[in-house]
């Protein structure tokens, strides 16, 4: 019972972990413990680790940490790839460990062995695809292209050079710090992939992404079958209900088939628990980037407008702070201004008689009247 246990805590502090560095910086989430936990995994738990070494090893230990990030995060390196590599081969090693010994099976036939390798391999090669694919690099020679294609906005983006590569920066690029290069219609760099998201292998992330979405739907439907093929084959439902005196009812039968799964075969469980999260996180960045090749705007893009609206909600709170401002010194200047004397007033030429005086000037320099 202790494993059951165990195998539940873990599938709930996984969705919390998951959920807390996805999404704890959603507005829903402000003030709640999901949001506390999402700054300790991404800023609170690296500075206090750092912390701790320059306690124990003092800077010497903290300028170690700081270029392993540096090689890690600011320059390209293939850990992720290999990190990807790992997951895949390790994931399709422990399928294939626990869950082919009972293909073919009541619901999977034997192809599933072979349809199975073949689809890890197309998510393989759609890797290679995106990670060694030039995303578009802007040079001196196709600089004059990639203006022409890509008119300037003059809101975003306007006519300028960039300042490392010394060369004309076309619309909708933007130089990555990582790669140290210009690329055409930048979207993000993918340390995924060890490359930038651009122009020209766009596309092939866009595959990968429904791929493996779709290769995570498979993998959790197979091993799910599987399991459901354990409860026809060893006629679990008809043991419980006829031996053990069990309502042949969902609501009193599940409680104990879960119990059987959890006990039995809580390798395939666990891959499956894992199969989907993994698919719904897929879901959820393939959505995204589609919703954007939609819109015909890209990840970047999409930051630049945002620090664009709030650049322009800045400057129009100034400016309409600056009017109430002036109004405010214009009043208190005319509050402050002496009133005039009653008797000046009086004895003060009317602006008519001015106006009166004026009239007769003009008709004596033009010979009108008398």
């Amino acid at each position: 019972m202790a494993v059951q246990w165990v195998l539940v805590c873990h599938g709930l502090v996984t969705l919390l972990v998951v959920i807390s560095f996805l999404c704890g910086q959603w507005p829903i989430f402000q003030g709640t413990f999901i949001e506390r936990i999402h700054y300790f995994l991404t800023f609170g738990a690296y500075d206090y680790f750092l912390r701790f070494v320059g306690a124990v090893f003092g800077s010497k230990g903290t300028n170690v940490i700081l270029c392993v990030e540096n090689f890690c995060c600011d320059r390209p390196n293939p850990i992720l790839q290999f990190v990807y590599l790992a997951i895949i081969g390790g994931t399709y090693y422990f399928v294939a460990k626990s869950s082919f010994s009972y293909i073919p099976g009541y619901y999977l036939s034997e192809v599933h062995r072979y349809t199975s390798l073949l689809a890890v391999g197309v998510g393989v090669l759609l890797f290679l695809l995106t990670s060694f694919t030039d995303p578009g690099t802007v040079k001196a020679e196709n600089v004059s292209q990639y203006i022409s294609a890509y008119p300037y906005d003059d809101v975003i983006y306007s006519e300028k050079e960039c300042s490392t590569c010394k060369i004309p920066k076309p619309a909708r690029s933007k130089h990555c710090s990582i790669c140290d290069r210009c690329v055409a219609r930048f979207d993000h760099h993918c340390g995924w992939m060890n490359n930038c998201i651009g122009e020209r292998n766009t596309g092939y992330f866009m595959a990968f992404l429904l791929w493996h979405f779709l290769l995570c739907i498979y993998g959790a439907v197979a091993i799910g079958l599987v399991l459901a093929g354990r409860l026809k084959e060893l006629k679990v439902i008809y043991i419980l209900t006829v031996y053990y005196g069990i309502e042949n009812s969902f609501s009193s039968l599940a409680p104990h088939v879960v119990q059987w799964l959890l006990a039995s075969y809580n390798t395939q469980i666990l891959l499956m628990v894992f199969l989907a999260i993994v698919s719904l996180l897929l879901a959820g960045f393939f959505s995204y980037h589609a919703k954007l090749c939609l819109t015909n705007t890209t990840t970047n893009e999409t930051f630049k407008w945002q620090e664009y609206i709030s650049w322009q909600r800045k400057l129009n709170e100034a400016k309409v702070s600056a009017a109430a401002l002036k109004t405010s010194i214009s009043g208190m200047s005319a509050e402050g201004k002496p009133s005039e004397s009653k008797w000046r007033s009086f004895f003060r030429k009317s602006p008519l008689e001015d106006v009166q005086a004026t009239m007769c000037e003009v008709d004596m320099k033009l010979g009108i009247g008398g």
